[in-house]
């Protein structure tokens, strides 16, 4: 590789692990990334997870003073998540390249509007808030929504924090830093698996994925480090407006071009 497109991926990863941090996303901006410097949509979306998955170790330490009140919620959660990821990651491996780059657009232009309608998502989260929802129904409905989107985090990934954090406001999560502390755990055992998946399966290009990987280490930690100093309504409105932009693309590229 050139230095450039070097110098292209750890910028795309670190602006990529920012974002999860904060807004979620990330991966909007590293798989395109990975398919522009001409990488298979297949190996480019596991080598995606490797790197971002990697690079959550320093969301998990920003982090870190929020880590004790969460257990008691992820022992609930860690196993659903864990199994539901291993099923996506099995999914992608069964099904072929060509497939799978025409569902791209689509996958895409599904995690941007997820992302643009997170507030909506919230809304509705702190309402149920509101609400006290934590009884057994309700944790045991959670529980099959957060397998169902691990599914689809081991599959593809992209959007499966907003997903979270409205399950999480709906059992009656308030505190912001804390629901996000959990989604980064959970998010990364999802990856995690996928992406121990990924290597069996041999989709992983190791060089990209080093780079990527310590790019996203630093954007991970200065933004759950400096979050609360972060305009998170500007960031969520240029992530849209890649995703939209990206997608579009993508679509011209599978079904136009």
């Amino acid at each position: 590789m050139t230095l450039a497109q070097i110098l292209e991926l750890a910028a795309a990863a670190m602006t990529a692990g920012a974002m999860n941090a904060v807004a979620g996303g990330g991966t909007l901006v590293t798989f395109p990334t990975l398919i522009l410097l001409g990488t298979g949509s297949e190996m480019a979306n596991a080598t995606s997870t490797l790197a971002l998955v990697a690079g959550t170790a320093g969301s998990m330490f920003g982090y870190r003073e929020h880590a004790k009140p969460i257990l008691s919620w992820l022992a609930r959660f860690w196993l659903v998540s864990v199994m539901g990821g291993f099923i996506g990651a099995v999914l992608l491996t069964n099904t072929s390249d060509a497939f799978f780059a025409k569902m791209v657009p689509f996958l895409i232009l599904f995690a941007t509007v997820l992302f643009m309608a997170q507030d909506a998502f919230r809304r509705f989260g702190r309402k149920k808030a509101e609400e006290k929802t934590t009884g057994p129904r309700a944790i045991w409905g959670a529980m099959a929504f957060q397998f169902a989107v691990a599914v689809y985090g081991g599959f593809f990934g992209a959007g499966i924090g907003i997903l979270m954090l409205a399950s999480l406001g709906f059992l009656g999560m308030t505190n912001i830093h804390e629901m996000n502390a959990l989604k980064t755990v959970l998010g990364s055992l999802i990856n995690l698996v996928a992406t121990l998946w990924f290597i069996r399966a041999g989709l992983i290009d190791w060089t990209k994925a080093g780079i990527m990987t310590a790019g996203a280490l630093v954007g991970y930690y200065l933004a759950a480090h400096y979050a609360q100093r972060i305009p998170q309504a500007r960031v969520r409105q240029l992530i849209t407006a890649i995703g939209f932009g990206i997608s579009a693309v993508m679509f011209y590229k599978e079904f136009v071009k």
